[in-house]
């Protein structure tokens, strides 16, 4: 059964309460990703059996469409008549189509960013602090699929629909595991079979995803990074006067990184057939010095 909503001034109170502002320190880059320890890397590869990897992405969306107003751009400039194939492509990462990790500079909270920096930061000539160039180790450690299509017995929520604390509780029960510190959660939602089977949509008006009352659940288990095949909220979001409070207090309250656009079709069938739904996951941002986000294709090895 649904929550009743959260109220407005519910979610503004948890900037407060589930902040990680100065947990490591006022200089902080990281975030979240500061729970993922070298031990925990180590842990999360020697738990590799199999060797099989899975990508987590898109491909690069070049077709317009309602739910991806700026394609990418992709142009020839080296065919058989130049003698050597060669490409041209630019990117707008942030939307609702491509496969992307947000930098912590992405979203503001009363004009500061994550950890107090002021939003005057985020610059013409990029982000002075917080940029995705900080991702440029990558991001290694233990992934996590929550599948809640599966859960509900269904091929993938509607538009819309959301998915509460008691549906990641159950989903990790049935997965036979405990999200905790340092990991990454993918959540799927089955928003590409949906978009496979009733065409494209707007996504402003409705998509499924996560419900605000997720985002105490997610500090309480000290979550690095979180992604979904949607944006991670659900939309609309159920909390007047804030559209994705997800975004609104993971990015600059909890220094939590979010993967958007993810595509976790091909995760989920093989965490059916290994009959594990956690994994080493590699996530490696374009090296784009002072962005505030970058295209990535996560590699899930089991």
């Amino acid at each position: 059964m649904a929550r009743p909503p959260m109220t407005t001034d519910e979610v503004r109170a948890l900037h407060t309460e589930l902040s990680n502002w100065g947990r490591w320190g006022d200089d902080d880059q990281l975030g979240a990703l500061n729970f993922i320890t070298p031990a925990m890397r180590a842990a999360a590869a020697a738990g590799v059996r199999s060797g099989r990897t899975v990508s987590c992405a898109r491909s690069l969306p070049t077709q317009p469409a309602v739910d991806n107003p700026t394609p990418v751009a992709h142009h020839m400039i080296g065919t058989a008549t130049e003698g050597g194939g060669a490409d041209y492509f630019a990117i707008a990462p942030h939307g609702y189509a491509t496969s992307h990790i947000d930098a912590l500079c992405h979203i503001f909270r009363d004009d500061q960013l994550y950890n107090g920096y002021p939003s005057t930061a985020v610059t013409a000539h990029g982000a002075l602090q917080l940029g995705i160039h900080h991702l440029a180790s990558g991001v290694v450690g233990r992934g996590v699929l929550l599948d809640i299509p599966r859960l509900r017995d269904v091929e993938a929520l509607a538009p819309g629909e959301p998915i509460f604390p008691e549906d990641l509780e159950e989903a990790s029960s049935r997965a036979g595991l405990e999200v905790g510190c340092g990991d990454v959660l993918l959540v799927r939602t089955g928003r590409w079979p949906w978009r496979a089977t009733h065409g494209p949509w707007d996504p402003h008006q409705a998509l499924a995803g996560l419900d605000a009352s997720c985002l105490a659940w997610l500090h309480r288990r000290e979550v690095a990074v979180l992604g979904s095949d949607g944006v991670s909220d659900v939309v609309p979001s159920r909390v007047p006067e804030i559209r994705l409070p997800i975004h609104s207090v993971a990015i600059p309250t909890m220094g939590v990184h979010l993967l958007d656009n993810l595509d976790l079709e091909a995760l989920a069938v093989a965490c059916s057939e290994e009959q594990r739904w956690s994994f080493l996951l590699t996530v490696a941002p374009l090296v784009l010095w002072r962005g505030t986000a970058s295209p990535v294709n996560p590699i899930a090895m089991f």
